[in-house]
């Protein structure tokens, strides 16, 4: 019987569109002896070098044609990979048919996803659709008993060690790992292909779904200990800015927490264009603690603090800009888990690396809040699919419904705290004053739950600040979705807001306008609601 454990490399097929480490790869090759075998460009790239090769065509016998669309789709390069070598009858079928195994193959796509990125036309993009090149992947990948296929540069090294330790074999550990991931790269690569053409034909929903992400590292572990984790980061030549653009500068490793914290905690602080200003978000468990707008990073820092300092301690913050060194050195008064932000000076840096665990990531910039794209969930046996909430609310939007009007800075702070809203568990009730949370009430059953929540936060936060009256009154209030009953507006006045910004569209919404006009408050009504489950 062969042994399958360790099996030898005396024949290989190359052929790749990224050509990083070919010839140095080829070259190892070359020199344990092994044929070298190759199509077009990467063939001529290892001739040009002095690395001996043969061209498919002269091995099969068979001409190029079709522009090059089929070159390897031939018996002698599909039974030399599937023929399993310890079966006489393959064996047998070999010799019949002059057929020689191949032992080695090496191939990367062509760049279907490049070149859709890049916004090339329908008809190049159909062209750079890879027939041949997963084809021979899926046969050796199928046959790893005896072949070893690679579909990554990275990937050579291990290869190439694997032969010199094992006196020019492969092991059947490596070849089972290098199989695994070659399969799981032809998926990859099929699933971008299904998504272009739904896309092409603009449907955002269609038959089938294909979920593609590469893995960025593996995770300590879950939500908790006993769950395992890993972080996966989707391929774009444009990827949106966040967590899994940003560069990790310091600190210890990032757990799934922390991601998720992160994440929200830069969506949020990025529906503020720093062009208006600075902007600073503080999270916990996803939700917001306090966010405010400030004259420089370190103001709105310390007013997005003043809203929930017991709950700040242990969170994420975010700014939507350059972290100065003020504001790092005022940051790391408290124990933070994360800091994100597009970027850092360097008294920044300096101050920050004194908190060895600290994490701080720098994005390069914002991410874009009216940008499209799909949010998908697990439920059980399936999965729910949507577009990313990128809706946002501009003054003009805006219907006034009660008899007296908003003042500029109520309008402004009304957009503000509802622009916070999207970004809250439902359901959220947010209070602002001068573009500053002072009261944030999350994922409460009730509304008035979460208005009673809210301004319970911002007492608190008032007497931490030694404060005579709560930090609610003469605030606005936002709703992430209507009010359904009187109740819920009643408490907010009770809290001294001036005016409200709701969604409006209850079948209450006359009691709700007559209970506000009593009250003397100003409402809006924006006709977009913002739950977050």
């Amino acid at each position: 019987m062969i042994d399958k454990t360790l099996t030898p490399i005396k024949r290989a097929l190359l052929s790749v569109s990224d050509k990083t480490g070919l010839v140095e790869f080829g070259k190892f090759l070359s020199e344990q002896g092994v044929e070298i075998l190759s199509t077009g460009g990467s063939a001529k790239t290892l001739a040009d070098a002095g690395v001996p090769v043969k061209e498919v065509a002269e091995h099969t016998r068979f001409p190029e044609m079709m522009d090059g669309r089929v070159k390897t789709l031939h018996p002698k390069i599909h039974g030399g990979l599937l023929a399993l070598r310890d079966n006489d009858d393959h064996l047998s079928s070999m010799d019949a048919h002059d057929i020689s195994p191949i032992d080695l193959l090496v191939v990367n796509l062509y760049p279907f996803e490049e070149t859709v990125e890049r916004g090339a036309n329908f008809a190049t993009c159909i062209e750079n659709i890879d027939i041949g090149g997963p084809a021979m992947i899926r046969s050796a990948a199928k046959n790893h008993a005896f072949v070893t296929v690679v579909v990554e540069a990275e990937d050579y090294e291990d290869v190439m060690v694997s032969i010199q330790e094992n006196n020019g074999t492969t092991t059947a550990k490596l070849r089972k790992n290098l199989a695994a991931k070659a399969i799981a790269r032809t998926g990859s690569y099929d699933a971008a292909i299904s998504s272009w053409f739904a896309a092409e034909l603009g449907n955002n929903y269609p038959e089938r779904i294909n979920i593609t992400a590469k893995k960025q590292q593996s995770l300590r572990y879950g939500e908790n200990p006993h769950q395992d984790a890993a972080f996966y980061v989707s391929r774009s030549s444009n990827p949106r800015k966040g967590v899994a653009t940003a560069r990790q500068i310091q600190g210890k490793e990032l757990s799934y927490n922390n991601l998720n914290d992160t994440d929200a905690a830069f969506e949020l602080v990025s529906e503020f264009d720093p062009a208006d200003g600075p902007a600073v978000a503080i999270i916990k468990h996803a939700n917001p603690c306090g966010v405010a707008r400030g004259a420089n990073y370190i103001e709105a820092y310390n007013k997005a603090l003043l809203c929930d300092q017991t709950s700040a301690f242990g969170g994420i913050i975010a700014l939507n800009g350059k972290l100065d060194g003020a504001t790092a050195s005022e940051i790391t008064k408290i124990f933070t888990e994360v800091v994100i932000a597009t970027d850092a000076d360097d008294s920044a840096l300096e101050i920050m690396s004194a908190k060895k665990n600290l994490r701080l990531l720098l994005t390069g910039g914002i991410a874009d809040p009216r940008s499209v794209g799909q949010t998908i969930r697990n439920v059980a046996g399936g999965y729910l699919a949507q577009s990313r909430d990128n809706g946002k609310v501009t003054q003009a939007d805006l219907k006034v419904v009660t008899k007296r009007q908003p003042s500029e800075q109520e309008f402004k702070d009304m957009l503000f705290a509802f622009t916070v809203c999207k970004h809250v568990k439902s359901n959220a009730i947010i209070y602002v004053k001068n573009g500053v949370t002072v009261g944030i009430g999350a994922g409460q059953m009730s509304r008035v739950d979460s208005a009673k929540t809210a301004v319970r936060k911002g007492l608190d936060a008032s007497e931490a600040a030694g404060l005579k009256n709560n930090m609610t009154e003469g605030s606005v209030v936002a709703s992430d979705a209507f009010f359904p009953f009187v109740d819920g507006l009643l408490s907010a006045a009770d809290a001294g807001v001036t005016a409200v910004i709701q969604p409006g569209g209850s079948i209450r919404d006359n009691e709700i306008i007559a209970a506000a006009d009593e009250q003397g408050l100003a409402m809006v009504f924006t006709g977009m609601r913002h739950f977050r489950h």
